[in-house]
């Protein structure tokens, strides 16, 4: 049997250099080339409704702001037919109920996404809870409003913040859980090992190693559902429906809102509250903008490698 000669160097694939150069005669390139003018179009397009609501409100609201400056935040809206007032009060208010919805709805959100995460991933239970909280993800924020109406203000017989809070609550849980969630599942494996290896126990690996190295993906996640907590409507409408007074120390009263102040006075026949509403709605939507665009930062900040 003859012997197999051993195998000699690899033979050089001749390279067609000319197929690989870049040229818009050539059909891929070109096809390339339109896909992303195309894509480019079309991003624009989607941009076009969110800088048109930028401009409006900045050319109907603007002015109120540069002409009341500072006494535009510090003043109680003005009565039928007066001139001047600000948005103190609803101001002022729509923190209070923010920072009681959050106070409610980050722990529990927080606590369920370490036990999803980290205690009972794959559980049924956990499936559940996952799915229930996606679900909440679109339900309608008027319908939470309906449920702290039923719970909290046909109970006590009376609008409040801490009924509005409570409508919030809901609407905040699920994103703060499920970006929680994902947050803690990007704690990289090794962290977890090399805390288990020095003997920390499964709760110190938790609060020392796992919740410290997520903190920046799970404030992203708070200040998202907080942006969307401090533009809606339709709940307060049902809970804490509005005031014109400064918001008092009681919780169990109604309390003024920037999104119900706004509701109200874009329908009003007065010119001044109707300039008010504009000025208003440039208010929140730069809040909102600013909060986003933190939640950007502290997300790429806080990206795990």
């Amino acid at each position: 049997m003859a012997a197999t000669p051993p195998p000699g160097p690899a033979a050089e694939v001749p390279h067609d250099t000319a197929a690989l150069e870049h040229s818009l005669r050539k059909p891929r390139t070109l096809f390339s080339a339109g896909l992303t003018v195309l894509v480019f179009v079309l991003a624009f397009t989607a941009a076009v409704p969110l800088f048109s609501v930028l401009y409006e409100l900045i050319v109907m609201g603007g002015g109120k702001l540069v002409r009341e400056g500072a006494r535009f935040f510090i003043e109680l809206p003005p009565a039928a037919g007066m001139d001047g007032g600000g948005i103190g009060n609803a101001l002022l208010g729509t923190l209070i109920i923010v920072s009681m919805a959050a106070a409610l709805s980050v722990p529990i959100g927080i606590c369920a996404a370490v036990y999803l995460a980290e205690f009972a991933p794959a559980s049924r239970f956990s499936t559940s809870v996952r799915f229930c909280a996606k679900v909440l993800t679109g339900f309608p924020s008027v319908l939470a409003g309906l449920v702290a109406y039923a719970a909290i203000v046909l109970v006590t017989g009376q609008f409040s913040a801490i009924a509005a809070a409570i409508a919030i609550a809901i609407l905040m849980l699920p994103t703060v859980l499920l970006t929680a969630e994902d947050a803690i599942k990007m704690v990289p494996k090794r962290m977890r090992e090399a805390a288990v290896g020095m003997g920390c126990t499964p709760t110190q690996v938790t609060l020392k190693v796992v919740l410290p190295t997520a903190m920046p993906g799970i404030l992203t996640g708070v200040m998202l559902a907080v942006a969307r907590a401090a533009g809606e409507t339709a709940p307060l409408l049902f809970t804490a429906l509005f005031s014109d007074y400064w918001p008092t120390r009681n919780p169990m009263e109604p309390m003024a809102s920037m999104a119900v102040l706004i509701y109200n006075f874009a329908g009003s026949p007065f010119p001044n509250q109707i300039e008010i509403a504009w000025a208003a709605s440039l208010v929140l939507v730069f809040i909102v903008l600013m909060a986003n665009i933190a939640a950007q930062i502290y997300s790429s900040r806080g990206t795990v490698r």
